[in-house]
């Protein structure tokens, strides 16, 4: 059984043409048009603007903590095995490679891209080893999820997808972290008496390229940086296949990636880039836009020797060549030796991945925690926060609306009927701001009662829900339609809501902000349309939380069933299914309550079907019997309505 399409053909590239050109306008925006004197004062702005939606702090007063496992002699340099307190109780893992001969020595910084072994990766010690050979302490660390810091020790994954984008739950963010721990690599340079504390730098690729970028732009230690195959355009990242971890939350609302670029002025930058990257958004002609707007404020500076780029003619990566210009560069710029040009490199021999480990496999400690791990011990605590607390129901239902950024509602511009098939009456909802929202419509057998329904990929999705399947065989009237990017409006470029749900938040909303809107216009069309009718919200998987959210933001007193939904946001085990998809990301939703006070604040009654757990793992009844103890407690204090969870 299927459900009929309303169009005869999918209505691809609409979502991602109004994206663009939204981005294009910001990238306008923010063109780089400062003097000196402005600029001096509106890089303190924008710094507090980035602190602020990077969602954590930098504390340079936590012990440092620094432990020494072993270390390894090599042809003229040392490699220790090292990790760090980053924050409270947060460690970090690394290593340090050593110049023999007399110190103290400039030192970089060596951050990786998403290469799941993380800095034990060969293309990511050959940084290290090259620059050890070039008489600099390299510092080479894990990025948060990566390497020595997954949650199996010695068994890799991905900190890009759900996993890393869900530490925007609790109202921090992945990138955040990485900025932290950097700087706490920057202070364990310091620290050492064989590293001349007034001249670091730091440099790596892809992401690690993207981590150079943030670091020297918020921490002013960084006196020469080398970003590789990184630097686009924010405008390219609307639509492109960036990670999570590379995410800004509104972001393009307030600034360009040329406005990054230049908050490291006046001190050293070199933009490294390749012909042949697969990534449209580290293209030269991206990167060279930003470079052009970044240029003018180095000029001011009076710096304009001190920002360079080079075009390779490589694929992404961080090849021999641009190793050796990155020496040129550090050597000028750190050294103050050479004019920058290339420097030949030495031959190095790498080691072996479990070589470089800092524990031996299987046996890191408690205290060097993954991001499931971090995520399980932040939920409680958030949890424990919010059951703690005093609620005020008004002041919620207007933090949730900020939350999600449901700014305005949707208006109505046009309906849009079409011819009926298998009892299924097809329309289109049109609103003035251009979006078109496909919709089934069948009446019920007998009175006037309707289901508003949605599921994450499409009408179509619901007949995966068997309770839906039961509305249908009890001749309930179902008004189903397709949430904004999914099912008849989905881009084919956008699997899993990874890059829109992306998107959407670098433009200052979010997936789940958005099918909210859409949920309130379905409600106010059916009211109008059908008269008498009796709705009841029904959401399936991510859209469950949706038409929760719905009926508390709309101030409706309607019923809403959901299926298979999540009974919370906090970490059960790891997020390793794909049951769930990027859209149901919503920035500080922990920090704000969870699925048990979205709920409670509902009017009417909440029946929970098939409820899982957030990795879409099912409810055992042990706890359902303790989620049940929370969502009545909560729903008490907000003088909330009924709750079943099934």
């Amino acid at each position: 059984m299927q459900l009929p399409r309303v169009w005869t053909e999918k209505y691809t590239d609409h979502i991602l043409r109004k994206l663009r050109l939204e981005a294009a306008d910001w990238f306008r925006i923010h063109q780089l048009d400062h003097s000196i004197d402005e600029w001096s004062d509106y890089r303190d702005s924008l710094r507090k603007k980035i602190w602020n939606e990077l969602g954590i702090k930098y504390d340079a007063n936590v012990d440092l903590d620094l432990r020494d496992t072993g270390e390894i002699q090599m042809d003229g340099y040392v490699v220790k095995k090292v990790y760090y307190q980053s924050m409270p109780g947060f460690y970090v893992t690394g290593n340090l490679y050593i110049p023999d001969g007399e110190w103290p020595f400039p030192g970089v910084i060596g951050v990786h891209g998403h290469w799941a072994q993380g800095r034990l990766a060969e293309r990511i010690q050959q940084r290290g080893h090259t620059l050890a050979k070039n008489g600099y302490v390299c510092f080479s660390v894990d990025a948060f999820g990566s390497g020595e810091r997954s949650d199996v020790h010695g068994v890799y994954e991905y900190h890009g997808g759900m996993l890393g984008g869900s530490l925007l739950n609790t109202g921090e963010t992945h990138m955040g972290i990485q900025v932290v721990d950097n700087m706490r690599a920057v202070d364990v340079l310091c620290s050492l008496t064989y590293v001349d504390s007034s001249k670091i730098g730091v440099t790596g690729a892809s992401g690690g390229g993207n981590q150079t970028m943030w670091l020297s732009a918020l921490d002013e230690r960084i006196k020469a940086a080398v970003p590789v195959v990184s630097v686009g355009s924010f405008e390219s990242y609307v639509g492109g296949s960036n990670c999570f971890c590379e995410l800004l939350p509104n972001g393009l609302t307030f600034i360009e990636e040329s406005g990054v670029l230049a908050l490291i002025a006046p001190n050293a930058l070199k933009i490294c880039n390749c012909l042949g990257d697969s990534n449209p958004t580290f293209s030269p002609s991206e990167m060279l836009r930003s470079f052009k707007e970044t240029r003018k404020i180095y000029r001011a500076h009076g710096m304009g020797q001190k920002l360079s780029y080079q075009v390779f003619n490589e694929p992404h990566g961080y090849w021999p060549d641009i190793r050796e210009a990155m020496l040129g560069w550090f050597d000028l710029h750190l050294k103050g030796i050479g004019t920058g040009a290339p420097k030949i490199e030495q031959p190095f021999k790498v080691l072996k991945e479990e070589e470089l480990m800092v524990f031996k496999k299987g046996q890191r400690p408690a205290e060097v925690s993954s991001i499931a791990q971090y995520m399980r011990k932040k939920g409680a605590e958030l949890n424990t926060k919010m059951l703690d607390s005093s609620f005020d129901s008004e002041e919620l239902k207007r933090n949730l609306k900020a939350m999600l950024k449901i700014h305005n509602k949707l208006e109505l511009k046009h309906v849009h009927k079409y011819n009926e098939q298998d009892e299924w009456q097809k329309y289109a909802l049109q609103t003035t701001c251009g979006r078109m929202i496909p919709v089934l419509l069948k009446a019920p057998a007998e009175g006037n009662e309707y289901y508003i329904a949605a599921a994450p990929s499409g009408k179509d999705k619901l007949l995966e829900s068997d309770k839906f399947q039961r509305l249908l065989e009890q001749g309930k009237g179902i008004i189903a339609f397709d949430v904004y990017g999914a099912g008849e409006t989905s881009e084919p470029r956008f699997p899993n809501y990874h890059f829109l749900s992306r998107a959407e938040m670098w433009l200052g909303r979010t997936m789940l902000g958005e099918w909210a809107r859409d949920y309130e216009l379905l409600m106010d069309w059916a009211g109008n349309f059908i008269k008498g009718v009796e709705l009841t919200l029904f959401g399936y998987k991510e859209a469950s939380v949706v038409a929760m959210a719905a009926a508390v933001t709309s101030n409706c007193e309607y019923d809403v069933l959901v299926d298979s939904a999540p009974l919370t946001y906090r970490f059960n085990k790891d997020i390793k299914s794909d049951f769930f998809t990027l859209a149901l990301l919503v920035p500080g939703f922990l920090k704000w309550g969870d699925i048990s006070l979205l709920a409670a604040l509902s009017a009417g009654k909440v029946t929970f079907e098939n409820s899982v757990l957030y990795d879409g793992e099912e409810v055992n009844e042990t706890q359902k019997a303790e989620y049940r103890a929370e969502f009545k407690m909560v729903s008490g204090k907000v003088a909330g309505g009924l709750i079943e969870i099934h």
